[in-house]
Order: structure tokens, then C-alpha cells, then sequence
């Protein structure tokens, strides 16, 4: 049973070279199924975290299943964190807020999840990461856009890089979108 379905090792060896250029663009990728704990993240090919695109790709998984299982959802994204380490109980309190009621909203990222069929991606997972000119205006930083069935403008992901690898570093993606129809009385 996948993720959705039930809504409704240690950190990888840093190279010592210097760290590559950052391609700009659009990038999407694709999931079979999203990861339900760590070890399942871990196994993807995206988990080298050497490029912010794929860092902030897991973080949408990652934050698909804290809106499901909090524990395993955490383990996740303090991985993604990297130095930053442990979530925070600043940033457990803030998940658990926006998340309250909403567990549809990071799955609303994904390809074909719209307010009209309750925020239900389809399968397989897919999700499209671009840049813009400010992406990487800060060196070592990036921020990157991604897009909701239920907004109309794009929101953000923000990482850092350390040595080759990105980590999140802060997300603008929990924040308020269209509600699914099965919750809109005025649908």
C-alpha cells in the first residue's frame, strides 16, 4: 500500500573535490512509489544529494510522509537537513501546525494532485523543480520554485550547499492552498 494510500546507514560520504557548477533549468522526477521511512529515501538514486534539485525533490517526499507518520517523516528530513541536524521543537510545532487538517498540501505538488480530486497525485510520483535568476544569487545557496495544483503562483525550496552536497535548508511549500472539493461546501 502506498503513502497516499494510507493518508486517505548514515549520511553519504562527502568527496573532498571541489564542488561542480549547478545546472539551471527545470528538472522533474519521477518516484514508483514515495518513500514511506528513511531507509526507503536512503535507497534512492536522488539521496547523493548532489545537486539541490534532487535534495529538494526528497524534501517533498519527506514532508508527503510527516503529513502521514511524523516519526519516520522526521528521521527523514533531519537527514535532509544534514548539518543542521535535528528538527527543532520550534520546527516539529510548525509542521504539526500546518500540516493540522491539511495533510493534502505537500502531496499537491505532485503532478495531476488538483482541489478537484482531492489533491490525489497520479501515478508514478512526478514532480518539476525549476530556477529562476535569483536561484543562485547567494553562493552556496539555492532556491528553487515548484508548483501546487492548488496555487497559482509557484512556492519555494531553499537549500544550502556543504562541500558537494545540498541540504534543506528552508521550505515555503506549507502554506495555504485551494481546499480539496470533498472540503469546499461552496464546490
Amino acid at each position: 500500500m502506498g503513502l497516499f494510500d494510507k493518508l486517505q546507514s548514515q549520511m553519504p560520504q562527502q568527496e573532498n573535490s571541489s564542488p561542480q557548477p549547478v545546472q539551471e533549468g527545470t528538472f522533474t522526477f519521477t518516484f514508483s512509489e514515495l518513500p514511506e521511512n528513511l531507509e526507503q529515501l536512503r535507497a534512492l538514486p536522488e539521496s547523493t544529494l548532489d545537486t539541490p534539485y534532487k535534495t529538494a525533490a526528497l524534501a517533498l517526499c519527506a514532508l508527503c510522509c510527516y503529513a502521514v507518520d511524523r516519526e519516520n517523516g522526521a528521521r527523514m528530513l533531519e537527514f535532509l537537513r544534514g548539518p543542521k541536524g535535528a528538527l527543532s521543537a520550534y520546527d516539529a510545532q510548525f509542521l504539526r501546525d500546518r500540516l493540522s487538517g491539511q495533510q493534502y498540501v505537500p502531496f499537491s505538488y505532485f503532478e495531476g494532485a488538483l482541489p478537484e480530486n482531492d489533491y490525489r497525485p497520479d501515478v508514478p510520483y512526478r514532480i518539476t523543480f525549476c530556477s529562476d535568476p535569483y536561484s543562485f544569487a547567494n553562493e552556496g545557496y539555492a532556491k528553487l520554485n515548484v508548483r501546487s495544483g492548488g496555487a497559482d503562483s509557484p512556492r519555494q525550496i531553499q537549500l544550502r550547499r556543504k562541500g558537494s552536497q545540498w541540504f534543506l535548508w528552508e521550505q515555503f511549500v506549507l502554506v495555504g492552498i485551494r481546499q480539496p472539493a470533498s472540503q469546499d461546501q461552496w464546490s
